[in-house]
Parts: structure tokens; sequence; C-alpha cells
């Protein structure tokens, strides 16, 4: 089951070694309209409690766009195989478990959602802003990554559509971007909205990054444990729709 895991994998590792320099440049446009508009422009008249809003923004982009890129990684290219190119047939009848596909295709996303995230970091310590590295650092990002990419997975299973799947971005993806915890804290919204938020993966990943960022001394395990239960629900929703496909 591992080979087959690596096999897919390395499919798409060697698509992205190919683009790698036009995928690292094309992802720092983005960070650094983020970190000029709302570290250089907003953030020099805005204080937060950790005093410099460059600092608090930076765990919210790195949340942000690991959940963009980790999605758009596997959603997009999958669903135009199955749609248009018809190449998933080939992993379908391939003698590979439906499993070591999902696990595969996830974790090639993830990966690209990881460099992204490198190029973040290396971005915002160049804007000047300040914050603590470490391992749970990482594993909260990586966490973050397999939730959007078995989520990428999911949504381009049982989307049937291109126009469909732009509209899942901007219905689903969109708000989450702005509102769960990227650029302000959900304490003062209202109580029934704030509610809804904390349900969402990404106000956890927010909340999680900007912690341990910040050097808090307790390890935000509530928000690392809703971000394993949604990819274990992810992953469990994947396998059935590669069985009802594949049926």
């Amino acid at each position: 089951m591992l080979q087959d895991v690596i096999t897919v994998f390395w499919r798409d590792w060697i698509v992205l070694h190919r683009r790698l320099k036009t995928f690292i440049i094309s992802r720092m446009v983005t960070p650094v309209l983020y970190l000029v508009a709302f570290g250089w422009g907003v953030g020099r008249s805005v204080q937060v409690s950790q005093g410099n809003y460059l600092d608090y923004i930076v765990p919210g982009i790195l949340a942000l766009n690991s959940m963009n890129i980790s999605f758009n990684s596997v959603a997009s290219p999958l669903n135009m195989s199955r749609l248009y190119h018809k190449t998933l047939e080939e992993y379908l009848v391939a003698p590979i478990q439906p499993l070591s596909f999902i696990l595969g295709k996830i974790l090639a996303g993830s990966v690209r959602g990881l460099i992204s995230s490198v190029i973040i970091i290396v971005l915002a310590y160049a804007f000047g802003a300040s914050f603590q590295m470490s391992l749970l650092l990482w594993a909260i990002i990586a966490l973050n990554c397999l939730v959007f990419a078995s989520l990428g997975f999911v949504a381009a299973m049982v989307i049937n559509s291109h126009e469909d799947m732009g509209n899942f971005s901007t219905y689903v993806l969109l708000p989450m971007s702005f509102l769960c915890a990227t650029f302000f804290s959900v304490d003062k919204l209202p109580q029934a909205v704030r509610c809804l938020l904390e349900l969402l993966p990404l106000t956890h990943a927010s909340q999680a990054l900007r912690a341990v960022s910040s050097g808090s001394a307790e390890a935000p395990y509530l928000s690392i444990a809703v971000l394993l239960a949604y990819i274990a629900a992810f992953l469990l929703i994947s396998l059935w729709t590669m069985r009802r496909v594949r049926e």
C-alpha cells in the first residue's frame, strides 16, 4: 500500500518539479499583496493586543494560503481529470487500493501547501515580521494542508462541473478566507456568527498558529483535535466517493 501511495504522490511531484520555479514565483504574488496592504498599509494604523498587526496577521495568512493552495492543488486537477480528461479511469483500473490513490493525491496537495507556507514565512521575515518558529507550528500548518487537500478531493469527486467548482470556492472558501480569524479576532462578532465560525477548520488553524507563533505556553490541543477530526471525516467521505465511482 505504501508503494502505491508513493507512486501516486511521485507522479504529482514530477509535475510540480518541472514547474517548481513558476510555482514559487506565482505563490509569492498574493502573500506580498497581503503583507503590503495589511502589514505596511493598514498595519501602521492598527494596534492589537500583541502590539504589531503585521505579526498578528502572518499566522492568518499562513492558514489562509495553505488552505487555498492545498485545496486547489487537488480539487481542480482531479475534477478535470474525472470529468474532461478521463485520466482518473486509468487509476480506477490500476491494481491499487482506493485509499492509496486518495492518500497519494492528498499528500501531493499538502506538499504544495507546505512549500507555499515556506515562501510566506521567508517573505514575512523580509517584511519585518517576528514570530516564533517551532515544530508544533509546522505540524499545525501540515494538518491544515491535509484538511483542505482532503476537502479538495471530496469536492473533486462530488462536483460535476467546472462552474460548480468555482461556486464552491466562492460560497465556502472565500467566506472562510476573511471570517475565520485570519485578519481579525472573532471574539467581537455576534455570538451566533462566532459559534458557527468556531466549527470551521480554518478558524482553529488560524487561532492555533497565532497562539504557537506568539509563544503561548499552552498548546492548542482543542484546535489540533478539531483539525484531526476533519481529516478523518474527509478521508472517510473520500473513500465513499471512490467506491461509488468504481461501481
